[in-house]
């Protein structure tokens, strides 16, 4: 599906944000500069006739978001978490997207059930509610089990979905081409390497069964976390399109007067949500990776309770020291150890300047250092970590998107509960503890014996592995004759096409 006639698409994007509204709301929110606005609008106003109407009783960004599809919609949802960036206003509108998008029939979602799960509605559960809430992908209704009186939350994908998401995908492929083609200095940011990874995390989104899977083992893992509950996944009532879960009855982390109203100290959760974030990346390397408000709920003991499994990221156990060393030295204002760490991991090109990396580092963890949230411009920090990885040559790494992606949503989350919450303190303990148990003569005894079992399970097969090394150095196979090069005339129609697309597109994007 990918290719030129996707450029409708887009067309089409920039037509329905000028539509509704919403193109002067957002290039106000991300303060964008005189030019970028002008080039936005004046793409933006001669199509505006073909843009899609969306719900005139949505604020306009909103409606433009819930018009476009998923995809727009998953990107939204994101903003809404970081106020500092976009504006507390914009931030409220778009609140809407994390649970309360218009739901499907009642009927249809329990005939998909019938579908998934080969039996009767009735005969499995004794009461089935209206949807309780809608997202971009699925939404939820409320039942009792018919044989334990449990109740239960029931999880349906909306109908349609995976063809939808993918003509959005296929859309943002051509975005990201025409931005490398029109813009060749992003390239090193690796546009289309990140849409890859998005199609790759959606697509795991839209499979139940995987995210039943996901549920199990973050339940596992957090089983002994104090003041945090993960719902458990009911299996035999859960396929690919359909997924059961234990209810979690709480408060919406996204309606902070009544969680004063319940009387939960805000100031306590905000701290939890990121310390418990940090503690499931460093310690499991398993996390929840979609934690915005619409996900989380307080319960009545002021416990956190995370659903919505779709999204979960793991990293490594290398990585996460280097995660770990990087928020250290940040945290003891060691710069100069931050420079080494990304020189040692390969984030850094080798032929660049330590020294100066380091004194880039310190430009960014000074003003912040100390500092309560409240007087941390979150929209200039991320501009001059733009201007610092483009300046050292630094790509993007598509392992380590998710972790990135939701430490500024977890943030986010731990600012509107907490404004004034310093996360360097919050971080600190946590940090420190993984450290002392991963890093240093104790972790190096461990790897040392891991290394140990690895190769012992090679032992075995020594002796065939170095008797084929032999026979192939001694009897080298011939090279194979070049392949005959195609002609790639026909490419040159594309490019044209494709670049005078981009001459337009690139500003408004």
């Amino acid at each position: 599906m990918r290719g030129p006639h996707n450029i409708w698409r887009l067309i089409r994007t920039g037509a329905t944000l000028e539509r509704t509204g919403a193109m002067a709301v957002v290039l106000e929110a991300f303060r964008a500069p005189a030019s970028i606005r002008v080039a936005a609008r004046l793409l933006g106003w001669p199509f505006k006739w073909l843009g899609l109407k969306g719900d005139p009783a949505l604020p306009p960004a909103t409606r433009a978001l819930t018009a476009l599809g998923p995809a727009y919609i998953k990107f939204g949802q994101i903003l809404s978490t970081r106020p500092d960036i976009v504006g507390e206003e914009l931030s409220q509108q778009l609140k809407y997207l994390q649970d309360q998008l218009p739901p499907f029939p009642r009927n249809v979602a329990m005939k998909m059930i019938e579908a998934e799960l080969e039996v009767p509605v009735d005969q499995v559960f004794s009461e089935f509610s209206e949807p309780v809430a809608a997202a971009s992908i699925a939404q939820v209704h409320r039942a009792r089990l018919a044989d334990t009186g449990e109740e239960v939350a029931v999880k349906v994908l909306r109908p349609g979905i995976e063809r939808a998401f993918r003509k959005d995908i296929d859309a943002f492929y051509l975005i990201a081409r025409t931005i490398e083609i029109v813009a060749p200095q992003t390239r090193r940011l690796r546009p289309m390497d990140v849409i890859a990874h998005f199609e790759g995390v959606v697509m795991g989104e839209l499979d139940l069964r995987l995210e039943s899977s996901a549920a199990a083992e973050f339940a596992a893992n957090t089983e002994k976390d104090e003041g945090f509950r993960v719902p458990k996944p009911v299996w035999f009532l859960s396929g690919k399109t359909v997924m059961t879960l234990g209810w979690a009855e709480g408060i919406g982390m996204n309606d902070n007067a009544a969680i004063d109203a319940a009387g939960h100290d805000r100031k306590v959760l905000a701290a939890r949500v990121l310390s418990l974030f940090l503690n499931h990346a460093l310690r499991d390397g398993f996390f929840h990776a979609d934690m915005h408000q619409g996900n989380l709920k307080v319960g009545a003991d002021g416990a956190i309770i995370a659903y919505d499994f779709g999204i979960m990221g793991r990293i490594d156990e290398y990585t996460r020291r280097v995660y770990a060393e990087i928020l250290m030295g940040f945290i003891r204002k060691d710069y100069r150890r931050v420079a080494e760490v990304h020189f040692e991991a390969g984030y850094v090109p080798a032929d660049r300047d330590i020294d100066e990396f380091a004194r880039a580092l310190r430009a960014v963890g000074e003003p912040i250092f100390g500092m309560d949230a409240s007087r941390i411009s979150m929209a200039r920090l991320l501009a001059y970590l733009f201007e610092v990885t483009e300046r050292f040559g630094m790509q993007t790494r598509t392992e380590l998107i998710l972790l990135q992606r939701t430490m500024v949503v977890v943030e986010g989350v731990a600012r509107s509960l907490d404004a004034h919450i310093n996360i360097w303190q919050v971080a600190r303990p946590v940090v420190e503890s993984y450290i002392a148990k991963n890093v240093g003569p104790a972790a190096l005894i461990r790897d040392l014996l891991q290394t140990a079992r690895v190769l012992g399970r090679f032992g075995p097969k020594l002796p065939r592995m170095v008797e084929a090394a032999l026979i192939a150095q001694a009897d080298p196979p011939k090279p194979l004759a070049p392949p005959r090069r195609r002609s790639r005339w026909y490419l040159i129609p594309l490019g044209v096409v494709v670049f005078a697309a981009g001459v337009g597109l690139g500003a408004l994007i």
